[in-house]
């Protein structure tokens, strides 16, 4: 076949691989966020709040706050902050758990592109929606957004985010709309949090409030905000199909989408490349990936699997790649150089990632964090009720800067903000839907979120581009989400 449009080349060169301008230019902007990470732990005194367990979490005791002895780190360790993560760090686990998923990710991928898998269930899709194509948009984004407000899905969505770009790019689209329908739909779903076990149920249960309470109201944001994501998703295709050159990302778009196109309208009719081999690969994959889509489910049904689910799905990634090689027929050679160059591919995200991490060990380790929280709390204090839940949302969007984890924010915040909220009188379940909106929705807008820079990381998309693309869709969110909060204030959003 020829390389124009309506054709495919998943050649060994078609692997997922990090872009040097889209690297330099997020490393820059990271480590800004580092130097300034480590001035505000000289400026601002450091303080700590004691924590106490209960029922086995730990949590903050609100009445305990006090000045400790600042320890800061020196500037020279401002850089190596990002080395220190890997050991020295409370998330040393999961940084290096994220560090083999995209490892995996990448040589998995590579491995799957070379023997066909994609071409093959990719074309179905383009197939079966080539005449329905804003359909297959609002119903993937609906699937993301599911996924991420009922299971509490978010980290998993990098093993699937780059499956989403391929089957953009054939239905002649661009990786920004790829991304859209799956790391955008999912972080709109996990922030709205309709029975998101990691932020609305553990903040419920913290609060004193009846799990998952309040769902009706939440299912009429859901449906809003489902909406709003439509209606950017599919205006944006729209515009790249009257004119491609439009796309913020056109340039570095073009060579990746030479290598995974494949044109709806020619689909059906494309022989299929791979016979035999090819569907034994594939059978293969769909049973590797319904194990992924297991393990994301046991996760959330049973707590004690949670910790192990990203390293049970890059294992899974591991096997799907080697495993479709070799049943498609490649060598064991073929397979390790394959999956190697994939590997090489993505190994720059690394460093991307350490650096992320290391804004919050910074922080951390200057203990200073506490003492934002408590004098942020203190102007939450003898306010009206509508203003202390704007405070409440402001003052979760900026800690979820530094701490990412739901879970970790729910037990440092709501503790504090619980006792805040009733002398306000701000009912503890607008509180919560407050904390849920500043701890979702800016997961994909702020650069120190490892899973954002992954799933970039694993495109052509630059954070720069990507802050253009969805600068104003974040803006016009933002006044919604508040307009929802002073509806649920007005309506007094309980049951209290």
């Amino acid at each position: 076949m020829s390389q124009e449009r309506g054709a495919i080349d998943l050649s060994e060169s078609a692997e997922i691989r990090i872009g040097k301008k889209a690297f330099i230019t997020t490393a820059v902007i990271i480590l800004c966020l580092i130097i300034l990470s480590g001035v505000l732990t000289q400026l601002i005194p450091a303080g700590s709040y004691e924590r106490v367990l209960v029922d086995g979490k730990e949590l903050v005791d609100p009445q305990s706050f006090h000045l400790v002895e600042r320890e800061p780190l020196p500037v020279y360790r401002w850089l190596t902050a990002p080395v220190e993560v890997l050991y020295a760090s409370e998330n040393s686990a999961v940084v290096i758990v994220i560090s083999l998923l995209i490892l995996f990710i990448g040589g998995g991928f590579a491995v799957l592109n070379r023997v066909g898998v994609f071409r093959e269930l990719i074309a179905k899709i383009v197939g079966r929606f080539g005449k329905s194509r804003y359909l297959l948009i609002c119903l993937v984004s609906l699937l993301f957004m599911v996924f991420g407000s009922t299971l509490g899905m978010f980290e998993e969505v990098v093993a699937l985010a780059p499956l989403v770009v391929i089957l953009a790019y054939n239905m002649g689209w661009d990786a920004l709309l790829g991304l859209g329908m799956s790391l955008l739909s999912i972080c709109f779903g996990f922030a709205v949090a309709i029975s998101n076990p990691y932020s609305i149920g553990l903040s419920q249960r913290m609060a004193g409030l009846p799990v998952f309470s309040g769902a009706a109201f939440r299912l009429l944001i859901f449906a809003l905000l489902y909406g709003l994501l439509c209606l950017f998703l599919v205006r944006h295709a729209r515009k790249i199909e009257q004119d491609p050159r439009r796309s913020l990302i056109f340039a570095e778009d073009r060579e990746r989408q030479q290598q995974f196109y494949h044109a709806a309208r020619s689909a059906p009719e494309a022989p299929s490349a791979g016979g035999r081999g090819i569907n034994r690969a594939v059978t293969w994959f769909l049973c590797c990936f319904g194990g992924i889509l297991g393990v994301i489910a046991a996760a959330n049904l049973l707590p004690q699997f949670a910790d192990l689910s990203l390293p049970a799905i890059a294992l899974l990634y591991l096997i799907a790649g080697v495993g479709a090689g070799f049943r498609g027929g490649l060598s064991g050679r073929e397979v390790v150089r394959t999956f190697l160059k994939g590997v090489g591919g993505v190994a720059p995200g690394i460093v991307l990632i350490l650096m992320a991490m290391s804004v919050s060990f910074i922080i951390e380790r200057g203990g200073v964090m506490d003492t934002v929280v408590h004098h942020a709390a203190g102007l939450i204090t003898g306010v009206s009720s509508y203003l202390a839940a704007y405070l409440i949302y402001g003052l979760v969007l900026a800690v979820n800067f530094f701490i990412g984890s739901a879970s970790a924010k729910a037990a440092l915040l709501i503790p504090i903000l619980t006792p805040l909220a009733d002398l306000s009188g701000l009912t503890r379940q607008t509180m919560v839907l407050a904390f849920c909106f500043g701890d979702g929705f800016s997961n994909v807008f702020y650069p120190t979120n490892p899973v954002l820079l992954l799933c970039l990381g694993l495109t052509t998309v630059s954070y720069t581009k990507w802050f253009r693309w969805i600068g104003l869709l974040q803006l016009i969110v933002l006044l919604i989400t508040a307009l929802a909060l002073t509806a649920a204030v007005w309506l007094g959003y309980g049951p209290f």
